[in-house]
């Protein structure tokens, strides 16, 4: 993310809700405060499907796509055991035991 872009895109909403629905909004912190970021754009898409100013959503999805992070999906934990098991397991063979960095005592 750009911080410039942030703070642009930023502005550009704080600009377009200062003058279709009156609210006063701090750019700064929209871009350092994701809850806050959050809230303004659920309150610019709440404004737009009830009073029609379909021109905030663009600026909304934007400030969005630039200052939230990305919800990805969380990839699967590792058990711990299988993690242990694998790095525990024995040698199969006698072959591997010959084989081991560290070989038998003598």
């Amino acid at each position: 993310m750009s911080q410039n872009e942030a703070f642009a895109a930023a502005a550009h909403l704080h600009v377009l809700l200062r003058r279709k629905t009156g609210r006063v909004t701090d750019t700064e912190w929209m871009v350092h405060n994701p809850e806050y970021a959050q809230a303004i754009v659920r309150f610019a898409r709440d404004k737009a499907s009830e009073d029609g100013h379909d021109d905030l959503l663009p600026l909304a999805e934007r400030l969005e796509a630039l200052v939230l992070p990305a919800r990805r999906p969380a990839a699967p934990p590792v058990p711990l055991l299988t993690v242990i098991e694998g790095r525990l397991k024995a040698p199969s063979t006698a072959a591997d035991l010959e084989t081991r960095y560290i070989g038998r005592l003598r």
